[in-house]
């Protein structure tokens, strides 16, 4: 390794800021992702989230399912750099379907995102994302977006965040004019006005105007005096910014504004480097320290094929928590013990890539081909280490499938264990029938779609998909298996990883049998 002083590598991730963005469908997850790419630079022109014919598409939407949607189904990872800083973002998928996928990219992030439709607010659909984070405990900005057009009261977000999501919003801008007639926000840290002027699609930075109390009164009047009444219910309530409860996952800082027109996306850019935190020691399985100045290790947080189909290459996308990078390094993989070259490492934008040599904690790399790493895979350098599993959630929907074409067997199979290693279904084998019928299960029916879609497109392997007549899934273990096969409405099923699940016909019959058999193990949430 590098002689790189412990200092510095300590100093370089001072510089991190590695977060996630989360949203329902539609609520400009997207779009916001772009606008922080246009104010940091890293592009001159935003282009549309939802392209039409002859326009592009998003930056961080690259599969040709994304773009015919508009929504985002896999997570990207953007490293783009702002005021001194390096940010590492994870656009998330933006549906409660790939909620699973949201719980892996969240495993990697220091701090995340939470956008709202301020039209729409929290929507039950989505739910599920939200709690993801929240279960986490990670730290949660909020944006309410979309302020440019007419929607809910602002209390009223507010009020839903809490009840809903279970975390306290303390706002740090505050609207000033109503939705649809939007003039700007207050900070209500120091009490100034923000004035934005529109520009043309939103394609370029919006001109901001700085102004103090006084100059704002002048300018907005009765916009003015209500948003200030507003602020003032705000300091009455104690709904100012707690750092200390920010970062445990209790509050969250929100801003507002609209990520489409540019209003506020400088602000909570600001926000994002000025309160969310730095990467720190990461816990090992052990539940001890791995100190940021320690020899390079990361884990394996997602793994992706045929990101570029003229290449039909494999991504494994590692988090960096120790150490100092350097491409060609050869680290010990700790499922196997064996060692693991390097050599071709990127940093992944969209689907752009550049060769990296070096990356610090809280860093994205992008190791290409990596055929042998799986989602919560290990690598270090000179000190053993192994991070905790990444969690996975037990399946609520299932199907078999079936081939259209018996000739492309070949490709089927492997197909199916490209998508199961990804995590875009989970393949379930009956070990008394082997794996002559496998059965998916998924989260979502989307998850289904995208599987059938991609089978077809990348592995030249068209399938059709049964229902199946189970409705619900808990992880078990072998010591209860027995006990569950006496049950003719329970089904036994095993992963390639040797994870056992137990399926029911019925949550009616899941909660009988759960009831009365405690001994059983029946979990929800699977360690992998």
């Amino acid at each position: 390794m590098s002689g790189v002083s412990p200092d510095a590598i300590e100093r370089e991730a001072r510089r991190r800021r590695t977060f996630a963005i989360i949203s329902h469908p539609d609520a400009g997850k997207t779009t916001l992702t772009e606008k922080f790419l246009l104010y940091s630079g890293s592009i001159s022109e935003a282009g549309g989230v939802k392209a039409r014919a002859g326009r592009r598409s998003a930056t961080s939407d690259w599969m040709e399912m994304e773009q015919q949607r508009g929504i985002s189904i896999t997570s990207a990872a953007l490293q783009f750099d702002y005021r001194d800083h390096v940010l590492n973002l994870l656009d998330t998928p933006g549906h409660r379907d790939f909620s699973e996928d949201t719980y892996r990219t969240l495993a990697a992030a220091d701090a995340a995102v939470m956008v709202l439709d301020s039209a729409k607010g929290v929507e039950a659909q989505t739910l599920k994302l939200f709690e993801v984070a929240r279960n986490r405990r990670i730290p949660v900005l909020t944006f309410l977006n979309k302020f440019d057009r007419p929607g809910l009261d602002p209390l009223e977000l507010l009020d839903e965040i809490e009840q809903k999501i279970g975390l306290r919003p303390t706002p740090v801008t505050w609207p000033v004019g109503i939705g649809g007639d939007f003039r700007g926000v207050i900070d209500r840290r120091d009490g100034s006005f923000w004035k934005y002027t529109r520009t043309a699609r939103g394609a370029k930075a919006a001109p901001e105007e700085h102004m103090n109390p006084q100059a704002a009164r002048a300018s907005e009047g009765k916009a003015w005096d209500d948003a200030l009444d507003g602020c003032s219910l705000l300091d009455a309530t104690g709904s100012d910014v707690d750092v200390k409860s920010f970062l445990a996952g209790e509050s969250t800082p929100v801003f507002v504004g609209s990520a489409l027109t540019n209003f506020g996306v400088r602000l909570l850019i600001d926000g994002i480097v000025d309160l969310s935190p730095a990467p720190s020691a990461r816990l090992d399985r052990d539940g001890q320290d791995r100190p940021l100045s320690a020899p390079f290790s990361g884990f394996v947080f997602k793994v992706q094929a045929n990101m570029n189909p003229g290449h039909r290459d494999r991504v494994a996308f590692v988090r960096v928590c120790s150490g100092r990078f350097e491409r060609g390094i050869v680290a010990t993989h700790a499922t196997t013990g064996k060692p693991f070259a390097t050599k071709y490492a990127a940093s992944v934008f969209g689907q752009q890539r550049d060769t990296i040599d070096e990356a610090f904690p809280g860093d994205i790399i992008g190791l290409v081909n990596a055929t042998d790493l799986r989602v919560g895979d290990t690598l270090w350098v000179d000190e053993p280490v192994t991070f905790p599993p990444i969690p996975k959630f037990a399946p609520e929907v299932f199907a078999t499938p079936g081939t259209v074409d018996t000739s492309r067997v070949k490709q089927f199979r492997r197909g199916l264990a490209q998508l199961d290693e990804e995590g875009v279904v989970q393949v379930l084998y009956d070990p008394l029938i082997g794996d002559a019928a496998p059965l998916l299960g998924a989260v979502g029916q989307m998850q289904f779609e995208v599987f059938t879609h991609r089978l077809a497109n990348e592995f030249g392997a068209k399938v059709e998909l049964k229902s199946s007549r189970y409705s619900a899934a808990r992880r078990t273990d072998e010591a209860s298996v027995a006990k569950l096969r006496k049950f003719s409405s329970v089904g036994i099923f095993r992963r390639r990883d040797g994870t056992w699940y137990a399926l029911f016909e019925s949550p009616y019959w899941l909660a009988r049998i759960q009831s009365d058999n405690p001994e059983i193990t029946l979990d929800l949430i699977v360690e992998s």
